[in-house]
């Protein structure tokens, strides 16, 4: 294919890698968190500018073939607690869900829900769905989310949601939206469910806002080709048919896809990798051959209903906010992001942030920063060093600037012993804006004797997600799994999927289906791929439910 953009938009920098007819090149604009549609065309422009020796947009999108796009906003959103206030609407019968849901991460649950929730009991009609959608919206929840158990949680649900249009029909102003668990998920697992419907409508709005603004910015031009969404599965959609919670941790996924090429490409076995970006250090491992991933994947270390890449996002990047807290020294998880960024960005920032211990340091030029399209501020990093770290401790600047660098580092190698396994052959892949500067000490503190940093580093997650399939992915769950029952539901998936990657723009045989049963049986996971011929059914003898799931995927 001849040209293509892939963009990754992190929370203080946004990336762009341009293939065009084999050759690699990059460029970097500033996110614009107020507007990210702008920093998306403004990258757009900086590429054409790359490609033809000046910005020429409109020419750029009437040649090029695929733009690619990831983003790290879900990661930090959930990382920095930014999102909408949700209500939650259980039934009476699972009035202990709140608790189970609130033990796993207090204060995830606490942010997205706290006190914000009602119960339905049986038999109380519609009167009692109107209250409890009044008294949530009363409480100051701006979403809402409806999750049931049982059996026939998805008939339930349904019956409420026909309550709820009746009463609150979404033509009117001021609509409240509300997410009905059984629309994303059929997961048996009824706290798994819930929390992968609450995750999605924290994320939903902020997204669908962005992309679509974004999209229809796209039409303006007639570009010929969707905008498409690359996801933490390593596959990519259009906006319509992206579901919110899988663009979590996408643009560090790209990194993951690319540390399995570079591993794959000089051989190496064991790779652990820092992306560090603006707000966050998003750490992966490759082992065995692939990334790893979970069927049932995790936010925030919360299983959710659909397989993620096993990415850990720590609150430690480039511009997370230094303070002195009972005498030592603190890191994150606040961001000053791009807007107002560090304080040697002279852009309003007072914080002290490791990129302006970096440039106090020596490791960054203060006139070449940023292509040198940003000239750094020295007098503004040292004032916010010695106002913020320096004095409150005693330090010199200097001793001050030893601290952070130490404490950085530290953090980082803290969190990478946390969520990966380091052996004597392991080799840190170093990459992102900032992952280059501290690997060494990183690795130093971690015990890790090789470092290895990518040709393509400071655009690498955005190289990575170059290679990726258009696909959707669906699942159902079987109770009483029979040849009867299975035909009927795979039937309705394959449906499902004809309807989809026809809107994706390609029709009946020209992509692949895959499907497969998955159980537990006796303890152990039981598995089967589905091909034309009547399913081995006596596999799964015993299993209280069977799930199907079907993908559909298309090459690009």
């Amino acid at each position: 294919m001849g040209l293509q953009i892939n963009i990754d938009n992190g929370g203080t920098l946004t990336d762009i890698c341009i293939l065009n007819n084999g050759a690699v090149s990059k460029t970097k604009v500033m996110t614009t968190p107020y507007d990210l549609s702008k920093c998306f065309f403004e990258g757009l422009q900086k590429a054409s500018g790359v490609i033809y020796g000046q910005q020429d947009v409109a020419r750029l999108l009437e040649e090029v073939d695929l733009i690619r796009y990831s983003t790290t906003q879900g990661t930090n959103a959930i990382c920095e607690r930014k999102g909408p206030r949700l209500g939650l609407i259980l039934h009476g019968a699972a009035r202990d869900l709140a608790v189970r849901l609130a033990e796993q991460d207090p204060d995830l649950y606490a942010a997205l829900v706290g006190d914000r929730v009602a119960l339905l009991e049986s038999g109380g009609g519609d009167e009692q769905i109107v209250k409890a959608i009044n008294e949530l919206t009363a409480g100051g929840a701006n979403r809402l989310v409806v999750s049931f158990d049982g059996r026939d949680f998805i008939d339930a649900e349904s019956a409420f949601k026909k309550v709820a249009l009746r009463k609150y029909p979404r033509h009117l102003l001021g609509a409240v939206p509300i997410l009905y668990g059984s629309e994303l998920s059929t997961d048996a697992d009824m706290v798994r469910r819930t929390w992968t419907a609450l995750i999605n409508s924290f994320l939903h709005p902020a997204m669908e806002n962005f992309l679509y603004n974004a999209e229809n910015r796209l039409r303006s031009y007639r570009t010929k080709n969707p905008l498409l969404i690359f996801r933490n599965d390593g596959d990519a959609s259009r906006v319509a048919k992206t579901v919110a919670i899988k663009t979590y941790s996408s643009g560090p996924r790209g990194g993951m896809e690319g540390m399995k090429s570079f591993a794959r490409l000089y051989d190496f076995a064991d790779v652990v990798a820092i992306d560090i970006g603006g707000t966050t250090t998003d750490i992966g491992q490759y082992v065995n051959g692939t990334v790893a991933e979970q069927r049932r994947g995790h936010v925030e270390g919360i299983s959710v209903a659909f397989p993620l890449c096993e990415i850990v996002s720590a609150g430690v990047g480039g511009s997370s906010v230094f303070r002195v807290r009972d005498g030592h020294i603190a890191i994150g998880p606040e961001s000053v992001g791009a807007v107002p960024g560090p304080a040697c960005f002279g852009r309003g920032g007072k914080e002290a942030t490791i990129t302006d211990a970096s440039l106090l340091c020596g490791i960054l030029d203060p006139k070449s920063y940023f292509g040198g399209d940003m000239a750094l501020d020295l007098d503004r990093a040292g004032g916010a060093v010695y106002g913020n770290i320096a004095q409150p401790l005693g330090l010199s600047v200097e001793d001050a600037l030893l601290q952070m660098e130490h404490a950085y580092e530290e953090k980082v190698a803290v969190e990478l012993h946390r969520c990966t396994k380091i052996g004597k052959d392991t080799i840190l892949l170093a990459f992102g804006g900032a992952g280059p500067l501290n690997a060494c000490g990183v690795a130093e503190k971690a015990g890790i004797d090789q470092v290895a940093v990518p040709k393509m580093a400071a655009v690498f997650s955005a190289y990575g997600i170059g290679e990726c399939d258009i696909s959707q992915h669906y699942a159902a769950t079987l109770h009483g799994c029979d040849q009867a029952k299975l035909d009927a539901a795979l039937a309705s998936l394959k449906q499902k999927a004809a309807r989809d990657m026809y809107a994706e723009g390609f029709g009946p045989g020209s992509y692949q289906i895959v499907a497969r049963l998955l159980a537990v049986v006796g303890g152990r996971e039981v598995s089967l791929t589905l091909d034309d011929g009547p399913a081995q059914l006596e596999r799964f003898a015993g299993a209280e439910s069977v799930e199907l799931e079907l993908s559909a995927l298309k090459a690009v």
